[in-house]
């Protein structure tokens, strides 16, 4: 692992150097993959990769070096790095794992596709509309690379389940999608708060690497650790979650960007410090005439995790199982039907390094995950700015 001392001394040798052609794999050839952000999700990612069959790690990237220790026991050969911009020069490496915080994403995700890269991005997306044009041109000058988004739920067997539903036509005219998503904690111990512990120094932290775009601050090792509570780096529940329910039923019904959103809300319960509001309700209006409403909140979880796409006709009701409920005011004579397609665990990962080898679009192409971006960009504009907001399409601009 390379020390902080020699990677401040050493000049900055551009982003990769040249754009170079990706690799060309038959099925049966090993992928080596690289990984910017060895956090908890990127670990995580790690296994699922490692998981399939004929993959490799060759790097792992990130500014804490605690992280590249523990990296090392997932992947003991791999080559460990404090500037992600070394690992991209590695010409052996073909596919890179981006798990970083989301204000990092562009910078992360434009720089592993100009140098010849594969990309698996973590949700979501684009952090911003500005964000999310650099990324789509990154995309377009990349030719055939492979990019999958990170909402897993694309690569579920219920996307099948959803769309055979569907196509009976037993669910009828749909103009509402109603979603929930609720969790709860033991009393003094807030959602997604994460310790902050004493290696965590300007000395084992590349603090300005982190910050990247984001406004300049003294080293703040809170900031860092707990980067989900600020929207200088985080959209909040809306970025980490809601963009999730959206992704299923974006793919499985082909919504557009919304025309117009709201969210409103707050911090009205963990008082920590944190920005981002841990209860809130957002509505977002579709031009298929579908209004997508979605509430969220950290102190009680009997609502769970749910969407149910209201129709005429019938419902589909989604949460760890799924199925189809007639309405008998229009359908006296229907049988609720139940979702049977079984999901691997690490399907969406499998689905990206298919994709890779066979040149097929994967389950959350990029311009999925740009369509969820701004949906839930528009969401936070709305909260932010205390106002409605609405999608000028022609601009691709939130006004």
């Amino acid at each position: 692992m390379q020390s902080r001392r020699i990677f401040i001394g050493k000049v900055a040798s551009g982003l990769a150097g040249a754009i170079a052609a990706p690799n060309v794999l038959a099925a049966s050839d090993r992928i080596r993959l690289g990984i910017v952000g060895a956090g908890d999700r990127g670990t995580q990612i790690m296994r699922e990769a490692l998981a399939c069959p004929n993959t490799e790690f060759a790097g792992v990237a990130d500014i804490y070096t605690k992280r590249l220790e523990d990296a090392r026991a997932i992947a003991p050969d791999a080559k460990t790095y404090l500037d992600y911009r070394h690992l991209l020069d590695d010409k052996s490496i073909d596919a890179v794992l981006i798990a970083t915080p989301q204000h990092l994403h562009c910078e992360h995700f434009v720089a592993a596709l100009d140098a010849g890269k594969h990309v698996y991005q973590e949700k979501t997306m684009a952090f911003s509309v500005e964000h999310a044009r650099h990324m789509r041109a990154a995309f377009e000058r990349a030719g055939r690379r492979t990019v999958q988004i990170g909402h897993q739920g694309c690569s579920s067997g219920q996307v099948r389940d959803a769309v055979n539903f569907l196509k009976t036509g037993n669910v009828g005219k749909i103009t509402a999608i109603h979603a929930h998503m609720y969790r709860n904690t033991p009393h003094g111990k807030p959602q997604w708060a994460r310790p902050v512990f004493p290696d965590m120094t300007p000395e084992n932290i590349v603090w300005k690497a982190f910050l990247g775009e984001a406004p300049a601050r003294d080293f703040d090792a809170n900031r860092y650790i707990n980067w989900r509570f600020f929207w200088d780096y985080s959209g909040g529940n809306v970025y980490e979650n809601m963009c999730h329910q959206l992704a299923f039923w974006y793919k499985v019904m082909g919504l557009k960007i919304p025309a117009a959103a709201n969210m409103t809300g707050g911090v009205y319960l963990w008082k920590d410090g944190r920005q981002v509001p841990d209860t809130m309700n957002v509505t977002l209006e579709h031009s298929e005439e579908i209004l997508f409403s979605w509430d969220s909140g950290f102190g009680n979880n009997q609502l769970g995790t749910t969407e149910d796409v209201l129709g005429t006709d019938g419902t589909i009701s989604k949460s760890q199982q799924i199925r189809y409920l007639p309405q008998k005011v229009n359908r006296p004579d229907g049988a609720e039907m139940l979702g049977s397609t079984r999901t691997a665990p690490n399907a969406h990962m499998q689905n990206f390094l298919d994709a890779i080898r066979s040149g097929q679009e994967p389950n959350c192409p990029f311009e999925l995950g740009f369509r969820v971006s701004m949906a839930c960009r528009m969401a936070v504009e709305s909260y932010r700015q205390q106002r409605p907001v609405r999608w000028d399409a022609a601009k691709e601009e939130i006004v």
